[in-house]
C-alpha cells in the first residue's frame, strides 16, 4: 500500500463529531496526518432539490443532501447547543459531568470564535416559566443554549472547513463499505480503493445506523437495542409560544400522559421557523429550522412532539418500528402528511380546502391528511394529551388551526459497547457522535469528538 493511503488517524464521518475529532487532533497533534472520509458532499455542494425546477417533494437522491455532507445532518439545523447533561445523551455517564460540560462550553467557544460571535446564549436557570410548567402539571428541563441559526450555523462549518481544509484530508463523496481490523491498526474499503490507518473513529451520525450495524457484526463489538423518538411536529402562531421563545429560545418540557404514564417532551423548537423534510435510509420524515436572520423569518413557531419507545424481549429493532410507521406515513402521504388539530379531534381528515382556509399557513408543502391512520393510537393519544398540557401555560396551542406534521422519528443508533475514552472492545477504533447511541445532540457529539481526539493524541 502507498504511503498517501496511509494514515495515522482516519475518521468516518464529516458531522460534528468527526469535524471536532479532526480540529482537536490538528491543534494538539499538528504533526498526525488525518484523513476524513464522507459519503455525501462538501459543504458548497449540499444542494436540496426540492424547491428548484419544479420539485415539490423528495426525489429520493442517492445521498440525501440535508442528512449527509460536511457538516453532517446538522449542517442545514437551527444550529442549537444545549449545554447540559439533562438531555442531549448520556456522555457524561462515561466521562463524568463535569468534564462532560466542560467540552460542551469549550466547543461553544470555538463556535463562537469561527463566526458565531454576537448570537444569543439562553438560559432555563432563575425564571418564571418552571414555576409555571409545575404549576400544570409540566417539567422545564434545565440547559443553556446556544443559537446559532441554519443561516450562522453555515457561516461556521465554512470556516472551521477552511482552517481544516490545509491540513486534514477531506475524501468526499466517498462511503466506507468495510472496517477491517489489521496487526498494525485498520483498514478501510472504499470502492476499490483501500487506505490504513493506526486509529480510527467512526463518526457517521445516526444516518449511518444500518451501515453502522453492519460493522458491528463484521468486527464482532457488542451492542445493546436503543430507543426509537415517534411524534407530530407542531406549527402555530410565533405568538403562541414567545413568552417561552423569546426568554428561553429553547425550551424542553416534559409531561406524564395521564392514560398510559407515558413521557411526551418537546423538541427542537424553532420560532420564526420553517417545517422541512428529511431523508433517512429512504425514508421521508418531517423536521424543523429557524434562522438569526429576521429577513428569513416566517409568522410560526414549530416543534416536535415526541414519545419515546423502548422495547423488551423478544423484539429488539425499535428503528425497524419507527421505519415502519414512517412508511405508512410515506405511503398515504406520498411524504409527509399535515392534518389541523380540530380535523384530529373530530376524526376527521383534512382535506386542501381545510388547510388553505387555516388562520395558520403552513411553511411546508404537505399532503393533507388523517394521522389516525398512520400513528399508534396510544403514541398519538399521548401527544393529543400533551398538546391540552401545553395550552395551560401557552394558550392557542390547542387551537383548531393549529398543524400537525407527520410523522417525525429521530431513530437512535444501537448502543456500542465503548470504554471510558469512548474506545470499542477493539483497541484504536473509536465510536463517537450519535451513530455511538450515547449522544443525541450537536454539544453532546461534538464534544464527544473532542474528547476522543485528545486521547488519540496522548496514545500516539
Amino acid at each position: 500500500m502507498s504511503a498517501k493511503n496511509h494514515f495515522d488517524v482516519i475518521i468516518i464521518g464529516a458531522g460534528p463529531g468527526g469535524i471536532y475529532s479532526a480540529y482537536e487532533l490538528k491543534k494538539t497533534a499538528p504533526n498526525l496526518k488525518v484523513a476524513v472520509f464522507e459519503s455525501g458532499s462538501a459543504l458548497e455542494k449540499r444542494k436540496c432539490p426540492i424547491g428548484s425546477n419544479g420539485v415539490k417533494s423528495c426525489i429520493g437522491c442517492k445521498s440525501c443532501a440535508i442528512m449527509n455532507g460536511f457538516g453532517g445532518a446538522g449542517a442545514f439545523s437551527d444550529g442549537k447547543y444545549n449545554i447540559t447533561n439533562n438531555f442531549g445523551g448520556t456522555l457524561h455517564e462515561y466521562i463524568g459531568r463535569d468534564t462532560a460540560i466542560e467540552l460542551m462550553q469549550y466547543v461553544d467557544g470555538i463556535n463562537l470564535s469561527h463566526g458565531g460571535e454576537g448570537t444569543r446564549l439562553y438560559s432555563t436557570a432563575n425564571t418564571d416559566i418552571r414555576k409555571l410548567c409545575m404549576q400544570n402539571d409540566l417539567h422545564l428541563l434545565d440547559a443553556s443554549v446556544r443559537h446559532l441559526g441554519t443561516d450562522i450555523n453555515y457561516v461556521v462549518l465554512e470556516n472551521l472547513y477552511k482552517e481544516l481544509s490545509s491540513s486534514v484530508e477531506f475524501f468526499f463523496d466517498s462511503k466506507v463499505d468495510k472496517v477491517k481490523k489489521t496487526d498494525g491498526g485498520y483498514e478501510i474499503e472504499v470502492g476499490n480503493d483501500i487506505y490504513s490507518c493506526k486509529k480510527c473513529i467512526i463518526s457517521v451520525g445516526r444516518s449511518g445506523s444500518k451501515w453502522m450495524e453492519s460493522v458491528c457484526r463484521d468486527l464482532k463489538l457488542t451492542s445493546h437495542s436503543n430507543r426509537v423518538d415517534i411524534g407530530v411536529r407542531v406549527e402555530l402562531p410565533y405568538e403562541v409560544f414567545s413568552h417561552l421563545t423569546e426568554e428561553l429560545y429553547e425550551s424542553k418540557i416534559v409531561y406524564r400522559t395521564q392514560k398510559f404514564q407515558d413521557l411526551v417532551r418537546t423538541f427542537c423548537m424553532n420560532p420564526h421557523g420553517a417545517v422541512v423534510t428529511e431523508n433517512t435510509n429512504g425514508i421521508v420524515t418531517v423536521n424543523g429550522h429557524s434562522y438569526e436572520d429576521s429577513a428569513k423569518h416566517t409568522a410560526n413557531t414549530n416543534f416536535a412532539l415526541l414519545v419515546s419507545k423502548h422495547f423488551s424481549e423478544p423484539f429488539k429493532d425499535s428503528n425497524g418500528y419507527g421505519e415502519s410507521i414512517a412508511r405508512l406515513s410515506n405511503m398515504l402521504g406520498g411524504g409527509v402528511m399535515v392534518q389541523r388539530f380540530g380535523d384530529l379531534i373530530r376524526g376527521q381528515r383534512s382535506t386542501e380546502s381545510r388547510i388553505s382556509e387555516s388562520f395558520v399557513t403552513p411553511t411546508l408543502k404537505a399532503t393533507a391528511g388523517d394521522l389516525s391512520l398512520v400513528m399508534p393510537k396510544r403514541i398519538l393519544d399521548g401527544i393529543i394529551e400533551m398538546i391540552y398540557a401545553l395550552d395551560k401555560i401557552a394558550p392557542g396551542t390547542a387551537n383548531d388551526d393549529t398543524l400537525l406534521y407527520g410523522v417525525e422519528v429521530k431513530f437512535y443508533n444501537m448502543q456500542v459497547q465503548i470504554n471510558e475514552n469512548l474506545e470499542t472492545e477493539l483497541s484504536g477504533l473509536y465510536v463517537i457522535g450519535d451513530c455511538s447511541g450515547v449522544t443525541h445532540s450537536l454539544s453532546h457529539a461534538s464534544a464527544s469528538g473532542i474528547y476522543a481526539a485528545r486521547h488519540i493524541a496522548q496514545s500516539l
